[in-house]
């Protein structure tokens, strides 16, 4: 009895990440999500309502629809992003350091290549309208830009975690924290999927 009671008292039991059920720390990056879901339904729902209040037109006149060639690489740099992930997580669960950071490498390769397009994106917009052009000039940058922190957000949390994952701070009972910043960036692929549609989809049908 003493000895059960030990093996879970000690300190490198007590050291461990594996609670049972979820962990406070998954629940409280569900509630962010939800959170952050609300505010993206809200800005896309604003995008909706005021496009159709604009009138046949839109985007308004002086501002050509987007292009689709950046938009469409940067979809398929992003939401293959979480198979990675995904592979890395499992990877730890089964104590295979090597896939926790490969995988970790791949999605942070992925996510700042997507980051980087964005930005030439911008560059061609700004030329064209700002933030302060009309109102489809301020939802775009909102949106898009509005994403493009939370994949910045994403890829720190990555970063940190291939950071503590070369110095070997992982493994079969201590990976939560790779979970929890797994469902973050899987939030942040699908939130694209949705911005694809809203933002440079849907002005051309």
């Amino acid at each position: 009895m003493r000895g059960g009671v030990a093996a879970v008292t000690e300190p490198a039991a007590l050291a461990t990440e594996l609670p049972a059920g979820r962990s406070t720390g998954w629940w409280g990056m569900a509630l962010f999500i939800a959170t952050e879901s609300t505010l993206f339904a809200a800005l896309l729902g604003s995008y909706f309502y005021l496009r159709f209040q604009a009138g046949p037109q839109w985007p308004p006149a002086g501002i050509r629809p987007p292009e689709l060639f950046l938009p469409l690489i940067m979809t398929a740099l992003l939401l293959p992003s979480s198979l990675p992930l995904l592979w890395a997580e499992r990877g730890i669960r089964r104590g295979q350091q090597w896939r926790l950071r490969a995988g970790l490498a791949a999605t942070i390769a992925l996510g700042a290549s997507f980051l980087s397009l964005q930005a030439m994106e911008y560059a061609s917009s700004l030329e064209e309208f700002t933030f302060t052009t009309d109102v489809y000039g301020s939802l775009y940058y909102v949106i898009t830009g509005f994403h493009g922190a939370h994949v910045t957000i994403g890829l720190l949390m990555l970063t940190w975690l291939l950071a503590a994952a070369l110095r070997g701070k992982f493994g079969v009972r201590r990976h939560e924290r790779v979970r929890i910043a797994a469902l973050y960036w899987h939030f942040v692929d699908l939130v694209w999927a949705a911005i694809l549609f809203t933002v440079y989809l849907s002005p051309r049908l």
